[in-house]
């Protein structure tokens, strides 16, 4: 009985040390949630750049916005897909 005793106390020190480790796991693991990966770019999200865009997709946006007119588009539509 005093050696089962001995073994019960003597790592009584342990728990304690883990508990703390525990829980800065746990936080480090929410914060990445939250805040890291939001630096991964998924083509689905909205507002992704224009390195991820064709050239006729810049062009269409171009032309949305009024920089080039249907000629200069349909001439830079026709250069492209040649």
């Amino acid at each position: 009985m005093p050696q089962d005793y001995f073994w019960q106390w003597h790592t009584w020190w342990v728990f304690p040390m883990f508990v703390p480790v525990f829980w800065i796991v746990i936080i480090i693991l929410c914060l990445y949630f939250v805040f890291g990966r939001r630096r991964s770019q998924r083509p689905w999200v909205p507002g992704r750049g224009f390195e991820d865009d064709t050239a006729l997709d810049i062009l269409k946006k171009r032309y949305a916005r009024g920089e080039i007119t249907k000629d200069e588009f349909e001439q830079m539509k026709r250069d492209i897909m040649s």
